[in-house]
């Protein structure tokens, strides 16, 4: 076995090849960019070499740092677990001329399913079935247009080198297509340097299927078994599960056979994905192979109860598979939830900030966390915003459901935006549930995923006004004398029972809240014609209510003058009005159009004096791999232009100045 391995990534990924090869007695090398200086990868290695400024141009991407890393420390081997030089063939040949095993496949296998056009090719030599479409080297606007109408709409435009979905878009009619293949175009350039596409028939309503592959130098390949991965957003997963619900009959072994068979058709080594979709008529076609490990690969050792990571050092060190196919079964069903740090009622706008406060499930038999954040951290606007992964397992499928929604209402995290409680809403969902599954699963079932104003008030406001009451109270004297009636916290009121009095903000709504003393333990809470009967005790964060003879535990966290109390069921967050001090700014007073976040102006599709119209885009950033566009909410004239094409900006800056017409 190797004695020293260097990973050339960061994050949960890096922490989980960590992980493993601290069981098998392997030392680790961790890299890091300025921003992960303090990260938990770093701290978590046996060393750490500092390789470059916080772009990952300037550090994870940059080839040469990373091997002269490995060589001053060193390694025997690096493992590029996924995203960054995960893929990339030059890097892969880079290891080798160095004499350092690369954790993965052949340079030449990495090359010919990089590029899903050759990838389609060679596909169909190998009897696996493709989609129709164009694959071709002729990127000529009008020739991919004229295979677009050939192939019918709705089509796919998707980056000849991309992936996660980024340089990919749905086409639906011919109309579209010029603006659809600008935009992909831009995005395929941006992310992998190549603005190179293929076109293909777009299915309606198809199940996004993988298998997991593996292969070793001996000639001996395996799949094991399958994860459905159809629940997206933007064309990137939220949750995956294994095994893919409702397979129709045979359909796994031939999937999983064609996986195979996709894998040695380019004398593949290691651990590799073949992506399917699987329409409603049992048809499978062949998307894509990943030439790496997957984000979702703990469903799969869940279900089988295999370390792919220990595999995978087994192979890259000339190994035998550790086992055949007739050995390899599937216990069980397993959960994947990606846990992000996003906004899902703005289109999933990644969010950036610091872990103010982080609580995570216990990890157990049935619960597994993989993470690279503690508490504290910031998420940055240079890398994925995945926070965690939270991986369940029970014995089938609805117990397992059940672990996860129970998992998800034990995460608790200030400080960031994220999409717990959305995936707490589809976990729950009833299609969800009913294995109603497709890749269009979140706008089939919009209404219910995204968030309505149906906090349970009546429950919460209890809770805020026992949580003020007892936070009161434990308050320590201010004054010198302790003993002083006017350091008293009850309350008191002359000739009537002591009474507190609190305007509770929630949102944009105001409640005017009292808490009434009956005994020496208890309140009597009362909002418009609502009266509650409440005690309890406050330890810390965690508060201890009961509130009509029904007890419940709660954390309590206050951040930015903000307090949040998370409980099973429910996140609530609210304020106490603060005084008028008459320093409000108007609508008007501010004016002009904001950067969402830090990020940089990709192009300008205006100038100063131009016209618009409602919907027109104005402004194309990108920021967290993302596109985001800037667009007039209604007719008016640009009137200011305050930054160009490259420039960085900061989140919250004025990108233009707009003057809406009356």
């Amino acid at each position: 076995m190797f004695k020293k391995i260097l990973i050339a990534n960061r994050g949960e990924i890096a922490c989980r090849v960590i992980r493993t090869a601290r069981k098998l007695g392997i030392k680790t090398v961790a890299v890091y960019s300025d921003a992960d200086a303090n990260a938990l990868h770093v701290t978590s290695a046996d060393e750490a070499v500092h390789i470059g400024g916080s772009a990952p141009a300037e550090s994870y991407l940059d080839m040469n740092r990373i091997i002269e890393a490995a060589k001053q420390t060193d390694a025997e081997a690096i493992h590029p677990g996924y995203g960054f030089l995960s893929e990339n063939s030059a890097f892969c040949q880079l290891c080798a001329d160095n004499n350092i095993v690369f954790i993965g496949p052949p340079a030449e296998a990495i090359e010919n399913m990089g590029s899903k056009s050759a990838a389609k090719r060679i596909m169909e030599k190998a009897d696996v079935p493709v989609l129709p479409g164009y694959h071709g080297d002729d990127q000529d606007e009008k020739v991919l247009k004229e295979a677009a109408d050939d192939v019918g709409y709705p089509i796919l435009l998707k980056a000849v080198s991309g992936g996660g979905g980024k340089g990919m878009r749905q086409v639906f009619s011919s109309d579209d297509f010029d603006e659809a293949l600008a935009a992909a175009k831009r995005e395929a350039y941006s992310g992998f340097g190549d603005e190179a596409m293929l076109v293909e028939k777009y299915l309606q309503q198809p199940r996004h299927v993988e298998v997991q592959v593996f292969c070793d130098s001996h000639d001996n390949g395996v799949y094991l078994f399958e994860r459905d991965c159809s629940v997206q957003r933007r064309h990137q997963k939220i949750i995956e599960e294994a095994p893919a619900p409702k397979m129709p009959d045979g359909v796994r072994k031939k999937m999983g056979e064609a996986a195979v068979r996709a894998a040695k058709a380019v004398n593949y080594r290691g651990a590799g994905t073949v992506e399917f979709l699987l329409d409603t008529t049992g048809d499978f076609y062949f998307m894509e192979m990943n030439t790496r490990l997957q984000v979702e690969h703990p469903v799969t050792e869940m279900i089988t109860g295999q370390d792919l990571v220990e595999w995978q050092l087994q192979v890259a060190l000339g190994e035998a598979l550790p086992a055949t196919q007739d050995e390899l079964t599937i216990n069980g069903h397993a959960f994947e939830a990606r846990i992000y740090a996003e906004d899902p009622d703005n289109n999933f706008l990644p969010a950036a900030g610091s872990l103010s406060w982080l609580e995570q499930p216990v990890d157990s038999d049935h619960v597994r966390i993989d993470t690279g954040v503690i508490q504290g951290d910031d998420i940055g606007v240079f890398y994925d915003p995945m926070i965690a992964k939270l991986i369940v397992w029970d014995e089938d499928r609805g117990r397992a459901l059940q672990r996860l929604d129970q998992a998800l209402g034990a995460y608790r995290i200030l400080g960031v935006t994220t999409n717990i409680g959305f995936l707490r809403r589809l976990a729950t969902n009833l299609n969800f549930v009913q294995e109603d599954i497709s890749t269009d699963f979140i706008e089939r079932n919009a209404d219910s995923l995204f968030r309505v104003n149906d906090l349970a008030i009546e429950t919460l406001l209890p809770l805020a006004c026992l949580y003020f009451v007892l936070r009161k109270e434990s308050r320590p004297p201010q004054a010198i004398d302790s003993m002083s009636p006017w350091n008293a916290t009850d309350n008191w009121r002359m000739n009537a029972p002591g009474m507190f009095l609190e305007t509770v903000v929630v949102g944009n709504e105001e409640y005017e809240v009292s808490a009434e003393v009956i005994g020496p333990l208890g309140y009597r809470i009362t909002f418009g014609e609502i009266q509650k009967i409440v005690s309890g005790s406050l330890t810390g964060n965690k508060l201890v209510a009961v509130v009509d003879g029904h007890q419940k535990m709660v954390t309590a966290v206050e951040y930015e003058g903000c307090i949040t109390l998370f409980t099973d069921d429910e996140t609530f967050s609210f304020q106490t009005k603060q005084p008028d001090l008459g320093e409000e700014v108007s609508a008007e007073e501010v004016g002009g159009f904001k950067a969402p976040m830090n990020g940089t102006v990709v192009q300008v599709l205006v100038s100063v004096g131009d016209k618009v119209s409602a919907g027109d885009t104005l402004i194309i950033m990108e920021a967290m791999k993302m596109e985001h566009a800037i667009k007039a909410p209604g007719p008016g004239t640009v009137t200011d232009i305050y930054f160009s094409a490259s420039e960085l900006v900061d989140g919250g800056a004025d990108l233009i100045g707009f003057e809406a017409d009356e």
